[in-house]
């Protein structure tokens, strides 16, 4: 196990260098910060020494090289739109979004779980007609278009709850949950209710039922077990996608996590803070991942024999 993980550590650096390289560049394509942060009256000098001072009258190589430095010894700079820490701006925004991400991950295997061993215990049922058509009409609904009809029906149509924000306590985490949950709920239900169904049909429950083992107990100690391992791969991929594509919702609802800090940074040509706040989603997802196929080889043998060869 051991071995499997310092693997795929390794593999992990190449695209996490990728992910480095590309946004120093991209960030620089949004522009010159001079022309944002300096009044439209500030004179030649002014402008030559703000570029001096935050390093970016140096050549690009240059800019480049330092900045690899500054990750390795974890310092990103400050901030030029608060001189804060870069680094720390995006430590204190991470946890917000890891709250809305696993809660979300929480709710959709719980319901996964429930409406896809519901569906499967009867497949073809009108029950399992009526989940699997709703659970691929929730996994083909795209987030930003439930967001913003969420705030439109229940913030501003019906005043039930915030439109943005944290201040409303448990109601300000609703909207965000719900628009992250539907999709992975939809994909989770559909894999749950496919491993389900191939689980209840095979031959150790057949002996279980045989035996004497009731309904709940077959399902929930022999079939659920085996038909773990392909959703666990799944949630996983979902998850990272949570971790990932939270941008959007963030900025919908004003959540103050990463995805929000790396919106506002690019409007600002915060350069700082948008390499650490990358940098900071880049490895938790590398983490993520190491994480999950760890967890995938425990339940696999198959897996785990393929790990130790």
């Amino acid at each position: 196990m051991f071995r499997f993980l310092r693997r795929r550590i390794y593999t992990s650096l190449i695209p996490l260098f990728v992910v480095l390289l590309g946004v120093f560049f991209l960030a620089r394509l949004t522009g010159d910060p001079t022309s944002l942060y300096l009044p439209e009256s500030a004179t030649a000098a002014q402008r030559e020494a703000f570029r001096a001072t935050n390093g970016f009258d140096q050549p690009v190589l240059t800019q480049l090289m330092d900045y690899f430095k500054g990750v390795v010894q974890l310092d990103f700079g400050q901030s030029l739109r608060t001189g804060e820490d870069a680094a720390a701006m995006a430590l204190r925004a991470f946890p917000a979004t890891l709250q809305l991400a696993f809660a979300t991950m929480f709710l959709a295997i719980l319901g996964a779980v429930i409406i896809g061993c519901w569906a499967a215990y009867r497949p073809n049922s009108l029950a399992d007609r009526i989940s699997s058509l709703l659970s691929m009409t929730a996994a083909s609904i795209p987030d930003f278009w439930f967001a913003i009809m969420g705030v439109y029906v229940f913030a501003i149509l019906f005043g039930w709850l915030p439109t943005s924000g944290v201040d409303s306590g448990m109601l300000s985490w609703v909207l965000p949950i719900a628009t992250l949950l539907i999709r992975p709920l939809g994909v989770l239900t559909q894999v749950v209710r496919g491993a389900m169904v191939s689980a209840l049909s095979a031959p150790y429950v057949r002996l279980a039922r045989s035996k004497g083992a009731g309904d709940l107990r077959v399902v929930t100690h022999h079939a659920l077990r085996n038909a773990a391992a392909p959703a666990l791969t799944v949630a996983g991929d979902l998850m990272v996608g949570l971790v990932n594509g939270a941008v959007v919702v963030e900025a919908i609802f004003g959540w103050p996590g990463i995805g929000k800090l790396m919106i506002d940074a690019i409007l600002q040509r915060d350069f700082a803070v948008l390499q650490a706040a990358v940098l900071l989603t880049a490895v938790s997802i590398f983490i993520l991942n190491i994480v999950i196929d760890a967890c995938y080889a425990l339940l696999d043998a198959r897996v785990r024999d393929k790990v130790k060869v």
